[in-house]
């Protein structure tokens, strides 16, 4: 659920160290409800989280919200657009305080050249999104909300202090009505 990558921030941060790297890696604070990337804008940078929680969502045309997925430590997001030379199709607000790392899209297209060791954790980065978004949609379709509840609190024991419930009912794809209903649900099982 909330998707971290301490592998792709290690070589960031290892990167940022580098006296011929460090000019082009630069760090911002954000906090909680900053939108750090606007739905269908133009996108001229590459991000990594250094610490808190960002979510990245789409919102319809009829004005519901879809998260996609939460990016902790080490996520990446900027460089979909950066591939596929598109605005942006989806927004990232930040639900913590927290840091980032942001590169430009010609300094990251640069350090893609130069270091085989960024290119390489950036294929496995974007094979990982995949994968997780084909078993998080199929889990979610075949089983019940109060199922899918069921695995994320056993995978985060504090997931209602982390995620407020309107971001989780949106992550899940359902109705906050339905999702306290689950929850009530849940408790009463216990």
């Amino acid at each position: 659920m909330i998707r971290i990558n301490k592998e792709f921030l290690g070589l960031i941060e290892i990167l940022r160290e580098d006296s011929v790297y460090q000019n082009l890696i630069t760090e911002h604070s954000f906090k909680a409800g900053d939108v750090i990337l606007e739905q269908n804008s133009r996108v001229y940078d590459v991000y990594i989280v250094k610490k808190g929680i960002t979510k990245c969502y789409l919102t319809e045309d009829t004005g519901k919200d879809f998260v996609q997925e939460f990016f902790g430590p080490g996520e990446v997001f900027g460089e979909v657009e950066i591939f596929s030379e598109t605005y942006s199709f989806c927004a990232v607000e930040a639900i913590t305080e927290g840091a980032l790392f942001k590169i430009s899209h010609s300094d990251f297209a640069e350090l893609l050249d130069r270091n085989k060791a960024l290119n390489w954790l950036m294929l496995k980065s974007l094979a990982s999104k995949v994968k997780y978004k084909a078993i998080r949609h199929s889990f979610n379709q075949s089983h019940n909300t109060e199922t899918n509840l069921k695995r994320l609190e056993s995978q985060y024991k504090n997931i209602y202090s982390l995620i407020p419930k309107k971001d989780l009912a949106n992550y899940l794809g359902v109705t906050e009505r339905n999702l306290n209903r689950a929850i009530n649900s849940l408790k009463e099982s216990t």
